[in-house]
């Protein structure tokens, strides 16, 4: 059902746009993800992964970032809603916590990527977005690969960093899209998004090496 819906909404959005084929690549594999994923929760959370194509295709664009802020609005709403679905549906799982950053990684990045083709944001930023999220995927997966079963757990710094990423990354978008100089912003940023971004990796080292050993 959440996959139908997507796939209706998907179809509607092209339809105000210019139809390209790439969007189908995007879509037809989250479909197929959609369809093995279980409750509500992680198909409110997978929303964000369909968000990341028209976040792309507004923030390339200086016309667009208007709509990219309503964007980035929307997936801020997805990524409050998952948890309260999940609790009021009482089926909080594994799969929902290794996939919220996943989707956050494929949103964060796809905005990040496009504000700098659109000459909004340095790339060297964009790419410290793409990295914040790269990284404990990447972990992840080492530890996968040697035999170990990785505990993904939400951290304070991983959530902030995750919130003010989306409120600078649409501030972005909202300023330059009424015409201001968003270079305030883009320095806040240039800041703030490194030094959550070390913080964020510091705080999840903390976090794993407190993690009880298993016995046995």
């Amino acid at each position: 059902m959440g996959g139908a819906v997507f796939i209706v909404l998907a179809l509607l959005w092209e339809l105000t746009i210019s139809p390209s084929p790439w969007l189908v690549v995007w879509f037809a594999p989250l479909v197929v993800v959609g369809g093995f994923l279980p409750g509500p929760a992680n198909q409110v959370t997978l929303a964000r992964a369909y968000l990341a194509a028209p976040a792309f295709i507004y923030a390339r664009d200086p016309h667009g970032l208007g709509l990219l802020a309503v964007t980035v609005a929307v997936a801020g709403v997805t990524d409050l809603a998952d948890g309260t679905v999940a609790r009021r549906f009482q089926q909080p799982s594994s799969i929902g916590g290794a996939l919220d950053p996943v989707v956050d990684g494929l949103f964060f990045g796809a905005v990040g990527v496009g504000l700098w083709l659109g000459a909004a944001y340095p790339g060297w930023l964009a790419a410290a977005v793409a990295l914040r999220y790269a990284m404990p995927a990447l972990a992840g997966a080492v530890l996968l690969a040697a035999g170990r079963n990785p505990e993904l757990r939400h951290t304070f710094f991983g959530q902030l960093s995750t919130t003010l990423i989306g409120v600078l990354l649409g501030g972005v978008a909202l300023v330059r899209g009424l015409g201001q100089d968003p270079s305030p912003v883009v320095h806040a940023g240039e800041v703030l998004i490194p030094i959550l971004t070390v913080l964020t990796f510091a705080n999840l080292a903390l976090a794993a090496r407190a993690r009880p050993q298993q016995s046995g």
